[in-house]
């Protein structure tokens, strides 16, 4: 029997943490959520910083910040897309939204298909084949797929940050006027 290589090693130990990962982006896309206060700033913290590390990987390339742009800017686009169809409801026990099912649906897919794809492509298309951070912005297809999710992420979180503060901001006025009256 064949000793396994490291790299399938890898794999199966990551595999479940995949797995596990998948099954929650897709819950997080498609069911009610309370908004939490914390990770839609996470989200506008994290991605801006992968998106300048991913552009100055690509630097040299124009055509390939191009893609990554393109990507923003559509991702961006179905953000606020998603936004007009996402399901606002503050309550007495907190703020809660339900992104629209269809669209979430369809970036999960989306996100399952590029690992997929990519896990094809380093174990069985080209196994040989050094694999490493830089070569994660050598891809244009890579960089359009993750622009698309980050200006997706990145225009949701700002529509989420913009509904919390409307409604907090809406409850302290009608605080103040049951207090002047």
């Amino acid at each position: 029997m064949p000793a396994s290589s490291p790299s399938t090693i890898t794999l199966l130990v990551l595999l479940p943490l995949i797995t596990w990962r998948v099954y929650a982006r897709f819950r997080r896309m498609v069911g009610r959520q309370r908004l939490s206060r914390i990770r839609p700033w996470i989200t506008l913290v994290i991605f801006p910083i992968l998106i300048c590390l991913l552009g100055f990987a690509a630097r040299e390339h124009l055509d390939r910040l191009c893609w990554l742009a393109g990507g923003l800017g559509l991702g961006a686009w179905l953000g606020v897309f998603g936004l007009g169809k996402t399901r606002f409801e503050p309550t007495p026990q907190g703020l809660f939204y339900t992104p629209n099912a269809h669209l979430g649906i369809a970036l999960s897919l989306l996100f399952v298909a590029r690992i997929v794809y990519r896990l094809v492509e380093v174990y069985l298309i080209a196994p040989g084949m050094p694999n490493g951070i830089g070569d994660f912005a050598r891809s244009p297809l890579t960089l359009a797929v993750f622009g698309l999710l980050a200006g997706y992420y990145i225009s949701y979180a700002i529509g989420l940050v913009r509904w919390r503060f409307r409604v907090l901001r809406a409850k302290r006025e009608r605080e103040e006027l049951g207090r002047d009256v």
